[in-house]
């Protein structure tokens, strides 16, 4: 592998090079020339990149749990009925299944740079006007132009990983679940206490957060104007092998011939075919319906059981914190495994025991429930990682990401507001705890599935071309 320093293109070794590599490689002598002339410095580029990833995964949650922090406020300042403060809450994942889906196709046309870039626009131009929109309406209008970024950005995401970072797909995700996990909990502890130094306006306490999304805009503007730039870097962060290979990689995670800039190429697999596939976005669904039960109602479940208001904040503050650390070291070990199941079995047991402590001790063993949630939680991150991990292309990870994630959040809709249902109907958390629980169970089976040494190309490649055995599909 070539010098992250040196902006010259990788050369395969002469034990790699024969007739056809010479032949793939004088096809695309002439673009990576005149992209030579223009492109930035690898290591410049590379270390902008991950600076975009950071900025982008820190604003993917805010805009939700800053307004959960605030949400009493918003009720009471837009004269909110209780039934449209509910359907807010189901607003994000809803969002993130519609828009989700078109997020391939965007970066088809015009490159998942760009795209990422629109997307934190969207978040910044959707926070700042949501709180002064005027009216419940207004509000819901604003928050949706601010999910729909989030949601084209939760797609892409996966795939500026793979595209950019092919050797290194476990610890950029670590990295994105790291500060993903960061604003989550960041905002959720924030939001409150700033609103007070700038005045008590929740209106401010909301718009403040849009700052955050400008600031993120920022790294992706170059990446923008530089679509053409970027033929030689992809054999620069892939390992070295054979440059037909290569060449045929770099291509179909492209569409132009190089990462990041162009959208990913069409091989034509149908995605609906793979097993993997749907274990994924089942896997993906169901982790995603643990979270937001944990979101919307642990502070509850502590609060019932006597817990002071102040520590089940505290608590469930733990419990989002404990995906900072934990989601860069899952996505590194994920990454050198070559089947995920074990991690899927041992979050499971954790969500097991914790579910079990608060249904028979959820006062005594507080802190402890916590933590065991906490690691749980972690799934999120596992399941980006083996996005990433089960499709060779940059198509198929785009197309397998956007399948997952918008099959599963459609699939994770019911879930908080089931609970809710229960806990009203039966004036106690024994039946509600009892459903979380009974989910655990098939996320670890399907997690397991997801989790086995295959990619979606082999299960969904079309039937008429099928890829040969260990090379990618082209």
């Amino acid at each position: 592998m070539a010098s992250e320093e040196t902006p010259t293109p990788t050369i395969a070794s002469p034990t790699a090079a024969d007739s056809s590599t010479r032949t793939g490689r004088a096809r695309h002598t002439g673009h990576a020339d005149h992209a030579e002339k223009s492109a930035p410095p690898r290591a410049w580029a590379v270390r902008l990149v991950t600076i975009g990833i950071v900025l982008a995964a820190l604003n993917l949650r805010p805009a939700i749990t800053s307004l959960g922090a605030l949400l009493e406020d918003v009720r009471d300042g837009l004269g909110m009925s209780g039934s449209v403060a509910g359907l807010l809450t189901s607003v994000p994942p809803l969002c993130f299944a519609v828009f989700g889906v078109a997020a391939p196709r965007l970066a088809k046309r015009f490159g998942a740079s760009a795209v990422v870039c629109a997307g934190m626009i969207a978040i910044a131009a959707g926070l700042i006007i949501r709180p002064y929109a005027g009216g419940t309406a207004g509000f819901l209008a604003a928050s949706a132009l601010a999910l729909m970024g989030i949601a084209v950005s939760n797609v892409l995401m996966p795939v500026i990983v793979k595209r950019w970072f092919p050797d290194r797909v476990g610890s950029m995700t670590g990295l994105y679940s790291m500060a993903l996990a960061l604003g989550t909990s960041l905002a959720a502890a924030v939001t409150v206490p700033m609103t007070h130094a700038l005045g008590g306006s929740w209106r401010t306490g909301l718009a403040v957060w849009a700052a955050l999304a400008t600031v993120a805009v920022l790294p992706w503007l170059p990446l923008v104007r530089d679509r053409g730039a970027a033929a030689t870097r992809p054999a620069q962060n892939a390992p070295a092998q054979n440059t037909t290979a290569r060449d045929t990689a770099t291509r179909d995670s492209s569409g132009h011939g190089g990462p990041g800039h162009g959208g990913p190429a069409d091989d034509g697999i149908r995605i609906t075919r793979s097993r993997t596939a749907w274990a994924l976005a089942v896997f993906f669904g169901l982790q995603a319906t643990a979270a937001y039960i944990t979101m919307g109602w642990m502070a509850q479940i502590f609060r019932d059981a006597g817990v002071s208001a102040s520590t089940s904040g505290v608590l469930l503050a733990v419990t989002m914190a404990m995906g900072v650390p934990l989601a860069f070291v899952i996505p590194r070990l994920a990454a050198r495994l070559p089947q995920q199941g074990p991690i899927v079995v041992v979050l499971g047991l954790c969500g097991l025991s914790g579910y079990a402590g608060l249904y028979l001790a959820p006062a005594a063993g507080a802190w402890a429930w916590a933590l065991l949630l906490g690691v749980s939680n972690c799934a999120f991150p596992l399941a980006l990682t083996m996005v990433g991990m089960r499709a060779r292309t940059g198509a198929g990870v785009a197309k397998l990401s956007a399948f997952a994630q918008s099959v599963g959040y459609l699939i994770s809709i019911p879930g908080p507001l089931l609970v809710g249902v229960l806990y009203q109907s039966t004036d106690g958390w024994t039946v509600p705890i009892a459903l979380m629980a009974t989910l655990m169970v098939p996320q670890i089976v399907v997690g397991v599935l997801a989790g086995r040494d295959r990619t979606v190309e082999d299960e969904a490649a079309p039937r008429s071309a099928p890829p040969a055995s260990g090379a990618p599909a082209s």
